[in-house]
């Protein structure tokens, strides 16, 4: 099953915010606050490559408060 971490940064104040919005999406099976360069990281899954892409790119990059995004596609997991 495809899988991604999106690293985020978000507006100052609002991680809480967004944090509440990825869990209600289906497709994010975690997401976490985090310090350092990003504020926020998410675990997501899809059946098919191209259902991942259209999560990250209509349902999580477009979300209020998220000012950018760097997202790694898992190659292999053990």
């Amino acid at each position: 099953m495809p899988m991604a971490f999106v690293f985020m940064n978000i507006d100052a104040g609002g991680e809480q915010e967004v944090l509440k919005q990825l869990r209600s999406i289906a497709n994010v099976k975690e997401a976490h606050l985090v310090y350092g360069v990003y504020d926020l990281v998410a675990r997501i899954e899809a059946e098919t490559m191209d259902k991942l892409k259209e999560i990250v790119t209509w349902k999580v990059r477009r979300l209020d408060k998220v000012r950018s995004t760097l997202t790694t596609i898992v190659m292999e997991s053990a």
